[in-house]
């Protein structure tokens, strides 16, 4: 189903096309609109993702991502709009979504194995303290083979590389086995073959055990060849399709409110504004230099 405009969403909002979907929807982001100290940071945000899908959520820094993250773990009360999760509303706590954060700390000498950190994530919604039995080891072992770190299950997290350390955040978050994945920005900090290697990893997971993954990213390119869907943040609104449907000159300059090329150049995809004008999440006029490429 290709873009085809602004259309109505299920609460009767006007938002930039949300294609068609077959199957088991997973999360239903419906009419969402942020404001924060006064400043509108998404605008009437809609799209759905089904079960197995891998869903790259594309924009610039500060673009929203994460504050789309944050309504969808209902963390960040929307001023508008809704969330589903399995066709029901999303609660602050829900064991049907897994979430891997965009940043993560650890002391090189804490005493946490890796293993440790994937256990963790059994008892996440429960409160008190968990006792060790064979069948949670058992769960450990599998979910560290599901995305080959058994090789460094006992090496502390703190000194793991950071393509390691996701794959243990991954682990870590599929545990209690969520039918929706977030990940915010999980590329940022690796190199190219880590970033590939995670990417490819999240796409077979997704397969698999056919999970909905949403992935944010501020570089497209790394994720194209296994998106099954991408949806395109920028000035606080969003379009959501295919990546043939959405990374299209005509769809994007109506996104952004200006004129946008879209250039296709050794197997990567840039996307460079031309002069013109353009409103940032601020609210402030601001003039795109000709040739800026966006993502």
């Amino acid at each position: 189903m290709s873009v085809s405009g602004e259309q109505t969403d299920a609460m009767g909002r006007e938002t930039i096309s949300v294609a068609g979907l077959d199957g088991e929807e997973v999360l239903g982001v419906e009419g969402i609109s942020v404001r924060l100290s006064g400043r509108e940071i998404l605008r009437e945000v809609g799209f759905r993702i089904r079960a197995g899908e891998f869903t790259g959520l594309i924009g610039s820094n500060g673009a929203g991502k994460t504050t789309l993250f944050r309504v969808i773990l209902g963390l960040q009360p929307p001023a508008a709009g809704r969330v589903l999760v399995a066709g029901h509303p999303r609660s602050a706590r829900n064991p049907l979504i897994g979430y891997v954060p965009q940043k993560f700390m650890l002391d090189p000498d804490a005493p946490l194995r890796a293993r440790d950190l994937v256990a963790l994530g059994i008892d996440a919604q429960r409160p008190g303290v968990p006792r060790p039995s064979g069948s949670r080891r058992a769960l450990v072992e599998e979910m560290l083979e599901a995305v080959d770190a058994a090789r460094f299950a006992d090496t502390r997290v703190g000194r793991l590389s950071g393509g390691e350390q996701q794959r243990i955040l991954i682990a870590h978050a599929l545990i209690a086995r969520p039918r929706l994945l977030l990940l915010d920005e999980p590329l940022a900090n690796l190199d190219l073959g880590s970033a590939h290697e995670v990417v490819a990893l999240l796409a077979r997971i997704a397969a698999e055990q056919q999970i909905a993954v949403l992935i944010s990213a501020h570089e497209i390119n790394p994720l194209l060849p296994v998106m099954d869907r991408i949806v395109y943040l920028a000035s606080g609104r969003a379009v959501s399709g295919t990546t043939d449907e959405v990374i299209r000159a005509d769809v994007l300059s109506k996104l952004y409110g200006h004129h946008v090329d879209v250039l296709h150049v050794h197997g990567r995809v840039l996307i460079v504004a031309g002069a013109g004008e353009d409103t940032d999440l601020t609210g402030h006029e601001g003039t795109f230099p000709r040739a800026e490429v966006l993502t």
